[in-house]
């Protein structure tokens, strides 16, 4: 009897994708503190640093410090925005590695509205606004090449990273005050108002992280586009046969993902972290951290916030981590392994199958 009920709770546990990713990030963090103890540190320190960083800390004067939530708040927006980027599309079947290139774009259209026009009431909604735009239309792009073209939405997203990098370095050497790696000073109007944790670089772009999550489950679970995207993903020839556009499923969602991933370009731009605008020399890594971010959420609207935020509280835990005698490295090493550990996924599947087999054998000889 014990051993029946033992293999349910294990069939339970390799059918719930939310069980497998909470199993998958506590081996990570089982890894990291194995890391941490074999190189002679305390991990019990590591530990705190993560939790600090989602709590706060006291003040000497027994007050509380915010900011240190803020600051996660603040990291885990572009990780939360770039989640829903990698999310959409995979709903359709696709796979988009170029939420950086469209974070970049959102980057560099919120930075020529802010230097270009004279600052006005309100500028800060039309940057965030021509950001959504120009991520949009980034991937757009290439929705309609592998829609219209099937064109590689891989290869495709790759070399539009690489063209979005050097073509905003080509658009903002031409802004003013640019240097070799920055611009005038963005104006105060276009700048996001800190006004929740004024100690942080947490800002109202918070409030349109949220707004983001509730359209992604929004579109994906309660419109007819959603559902003819979900149709797409499962079988696209299916869905054809019934009558839906797998076309028009395969532009929106990449034009929506990429929309989502230059607001993310937009809110790092404008949340006032850097005191003037932005020559990238570089990638950022956020669109290609969307990627782990959306692995570990299963691509659901929640299940990015999460990881999201998970992300966030990884990336704020290193200073703290470094104050108290931790490698910060040990966190890239957590996350790498919830990523490695999540692609197994497909290895689980296997055990899936095999169990399946074996308890199919036992009726048919019971029988």
């Amino acid at each position: 009897m014990k051993t029946e009920e033992k293999r349910s709770f294990i069939d339970w546990m390799l059918d719930n994708e939310v069980m497998i990713s909470l199993l998958v990030v506590l081996l990570g963090f089982l890894c990291g503190t194995i890391l941490v103890l074999a190189v002679g540190k305390n991990p019990a320190n590591m530990f705190s640093s993560i939790f600090d960083s989602m709590v706060g800390i006291p003040k000497r004067d027994g007050t509380w410090n915010f900011r240190y939530i803020g600051e996660t708040l603040a990291y885990s927006m572009p990780y939360i925005l770039c989640g829903l980027s990698m999310g959409l599309p995979c709903r359709v079947g696709l796979f988009n590695i170029g939420a950086e290139g469209q974070y970049i774009m959102g980057m560099t259209a919120a930075q020529s509205l802010a230097l270009f026009i004279s600052p006005f009431p309100g500028q800060w909604f039309f940057c965030l606004l021509v950001a959504f735009i120009a991520g949009a239309l980034w991937g757009g792009i290439v929705g309609l090449l592998k829609a219209k073209y099937n064109v590689s939405e891989v290869v495709a997203t790759i070399m539009l990273n690489y063209i979005a990098l050097y073509a905003s370095r080509l658009i903002c050497f031409h802004q003013p005050g640019a240097t070799t790696y920055n611009t005038d000073p963005l104006p105060a109007t276009a700048l996001l108002s800190k006004f929740l944790i004024k100690t942080s670089n947490l800002n109202i772009g918070i409030f349109f992280v949220l707004l983001s999550v509730l359209l992604y489950w929004f579109v994906v679970n309660k419109t007819k586009l959603g559902y003819s995207m979900r149709a797409t993903g499962y079988n696209k020839n299916a869905a054809k046969c019934c009558g839906i556009s797998t076309v028009r499923s395969i532009a929106a969602s990449m034009a929506l993902a990429g929309a989502f991933a230059g607001l993310a370009g937009a809110i790092v731009l404008q949340g006032g972290a850097f005191p003037k605008g932005r020559i990238i020399t570089g990638m950022d890594n956020y669109g290609f951290m969307g990627i782990a971010v959306s692995l570990v959420g299963n691509n659901t609207a929640i299940g990015n916030l999460l990881a999201g935020l998970l992300f966030g509280v990884l990336k704020q835990s290193q200073s703290l981590m470094q104050s108290r005698n931790i490698p910060k490295e040990i966190t890239f090493i957590i996350q790498g392994l919830i990523v490695v550990f999540i692609s197994l996924r497909s290895g689980l599947e296997l055990v899936k199958l095999y169990r399946n087999k074996k308890k199919l054998q036992k009726e048919v000889l019971h029988k």
